[in-house]
């Protein structure tokens, strides 16, 4: 898991201040890192085999945090808090090495391209692998011949397309930002509904983070990605690195007057700087080698887990996500591995990109319509269906177990499907509604409660306490000795990289 958490100061506005130095080294920390700015955090959990670990471990990170956060808050919510300046919000900084520059310029040219505010939105982030033990059965049982890495990374792939297709599902059920801060949107027209002067809103909305508003921009609609085969996608993903875009070629690379600290503006002119850039509710991914390109690391070895992006935090959950999200989310990935998942091509790209955005903007409006296949069809029949089949899949994992837990977990989806007023966005909508707040002062109030019940937990266990105070002082040795050994220009280090060597 990886959950991202706006650190704000006592007023709630963004803080301003430097990455604790409590926590470690932002780029060095295998747990405690920062994403775009300085004030937003990123918390990792190794991967676990149960939901349970994972969910413990993340919960101890919060609280490990919470005790070196002076008077600072998390903020519980996706969409930010009240935020300064765009040009003002603090980019995130790791330090004076070749590869930390590196990550600190390709967020400066993140703020060129789309603007600092927008990358203050924050996520969790759902990664899950299949047991390597379950290749080699699943090859034999689909009578298939030939490269088991071959054939799992094709497998993988047919689950990203499934993914793509039924991933609404995600938002629909999961998402909780159906409103957010006027100083975030701006006060002009947005098409929203104003819930009062800082707060707009979608009356039917899911998850305006993922909406086009956030991360689905207007910017990348250009940039289709093929999930056909690895080498395919691979393909598209790096002539998208290396094709020049005009609007970026004006930005430029080299310093200029305004550019903070006389650094670079950005990592290149193209369309996108490096693969992360690109901004996807999914990705195939394979852990890279130290310097290695994710292109790289997947041509090399093949898919070894998915990313998913889609999950907004959730504002009712201390650590923003609980335990039958994950269990869902498990089942729900398995189902998109076992179902048939033909070709998609750039029209079925555009309907599945479609759908996403009505669902984030309207998902729960009773009228509301998808496409499938080029049909129209009504967002709750085809969601009965894919539950139907999430359930099915959800009975094959409990029958390992001495519980039901993965089934009630599905069970408890299918009621927001049957129920949208109990869905995290409209319950979040009620809360606002209630207490007759806006969406800051309401999660200001939340981000407060959360930081009670992390301080209010009993002490952590002493060797995970050690753990992650030892990974602390571990990260900023290390973060020391990579300083300390670079020895090329950062010129030579970024053509070097993007050499592939």
């Amino acid at each position: 898991m990886e959950k991202e958490s706006l650190r704000v100061r006592p007023d709630g506005m963004l803080a301003d201040t430097p990455h604790p130095p409590a926590l470690g080294s932002a780029l060095t920390n295998r747990y405690i890192t920062t994403d775009f700015s300085e004030a937003l955090l990123e918390f990792v959990t190794p991967a676990f085999t149960t939901t349970w670990e994972t969910l413990r471990f993340l919960c101890d990170i919060h609280q490990f945090t919470y005790d070196r956060l002076g008077d600072d808050v998390l903020w519980a919510t996706s969409m930010p808090c009240h935020l300064p300046a765009d040009q003002d919000i603090p980019l995130a900084r790791y330090g004076r090495s070749n590869v930390g520059r590196m990550k600190t310029v390709y967020r400066r040219g993140l703020g060129y391209r789309y603007g600092r505010m927008m990358q203050t939105i924050a996520g969790v982030h759902f990664n899950y692998s299949i047991p390597e033990a379950f290749w080699p059965l699943f090859q034999e049982h689909e009578k298939q011949i030939g490269d088991l890495e071959e054939f799992r990374s094709a497998a993988y792939l047919g689950l990203v397309r499934n993914f793509r297709r039924f991933g609404w599902l995600v938002l629909y059920l999961f998402g909780a930002s159906p409103a957010l801060c006027k100083s975030f949107a701006g006060t002009a027209a947005t098409g929203m509904s104003s819930l009062d002067n800082e707060t707009w809103y979608e009356p039917f909305g899911t998850s305006l983070r993922m909406s086009d508003l956030g991360y689905s921009n207007r910017t990348q609609s250009k940039i289709n990605i093929s999930l056909n085969s690895l080498d395919q996608y691979v393909a598209d993903l790096v002539k998208a690195i290396s094709t020049p875009e005009p609007r970026y070629q004006e930005i430029g690379v080299e310093p200029q007057v305004d550019a903070d600290e006389g650094d670079y503006r950005q990592l290149s002119v193209n369309r996108l700087q490096i693969e992360n850039e690109y901004y996807s509710a999914i990705r195939p991914k394979r852990v890279a080698y130290t310097g290695e390109r994710p292109t790289e690391a997947l041509r090399r070895g093949g898919v070894e887990y998915v990313e998913i992006r889609s999950i907004d935090i959730n504002v009712f959950d201390p650590v923003g996500i609980n335990q039958n999200v994950m269990r869902f989310m498990e089942a729900f990935l398995i189902f998109c591995l076992l179902s048939e998942s033909p070709p998609l091509d750039d029209a079925g790209l555009d309907e599945a990109a479609g759908n996403q955005s009505l669902v984030a903007r309207r998902g729960r409006d009773p009228a509301l319509r998808l496409m499938r296949n080029r049909n129209e069809v009504s967002l709750v029949e085809w969601g009965g269906e894919i539950v139907d089949g999430v359930r099915a899949i959800a009975d094959l994992i409990d029958r390992g177990t001495s519980g039901r837990e993965h089934a009630s977990a599905v069970e408890v989806q299918a009621g927001l499907l049957a129920d949208p007023e109990v869905t995290p966005s409209a319950r979040l909508l009620q809360e606002l509604r209630l207490a007759g707040s806006g969406f800051f002062e309401f999660a200001m109030q939340t981000a407060r409660g959360h930081r009670d019940y992390f301080q209010a937990l009993a002490a952590m266990n002493a060797e995970r306490l050690q753990h992650f105070e030892t990974e602390a002082s571990n990260s900023l040795r290390r973060q020391s000795e990579i300083e300390e050994a670079d020895t090329l220009s950062f010129e030579q280090y970024l053509a070097n990289y993007f050499a592939g060597t």
